[in-house]
């Protein structure tokens, strides 16, 4: 379950989905971003594909946890950004789960000390 649903995240999020994605989260799920700080899911993702042109994701590990409610995932996020400019990171996100199979929480792990500085150009143009 955790394999899949990590996987439809990932594919969601390349895609710009924001239909799909609010489809795999939780009513009051909450994201905790390095660059956006920490907010409900029904606010981080229009925020997030706002800022976006586009989004490339490699997928490197999908990590299982012993608890079904717990797993992580590791991917290379090739990020485009509104004004055009490129960034690419290495990113850990770590997923919590309700018992419905729903995303009840996600935290975002990455270096934001290239991404920042691009967000805030996209933002101030």
């Amino acid at each position: 379950m955790q394999d899949t649903a990590i996987r439809a995240y990932l594919d969601a999020l390349s895609r710009g989905d924001l239909e799909q994605l609010m489809a795999l989260f939780a009513p009051k799920a909450i994201i905790h971003s390095p660059l956006y700080g920490q907010q409900p899911a029904r606010v981080f993702y229009p925020a997030l594909l706002e800022d976006s042109a586009a989004s490339h994701i490699e997928l490197l590990q999908i990590f299982q946890s012993h608890s079904p409610q717990h797993a992580a995932v590791n991917f290379l996020y090739h990020w485009t950004l509104a004004n055009g400019e490129e960034v690419t990171f290495d990113c850990v996100d770590i997923f919590r789960f309700n018992e419905a199979g729903k995303i009840a929480e996600l935290k975002i792990i990455y270096d934001a000390s290239q991404t920042r500085p691009a967000l805030e150009r996209t933002q101030n143009s």
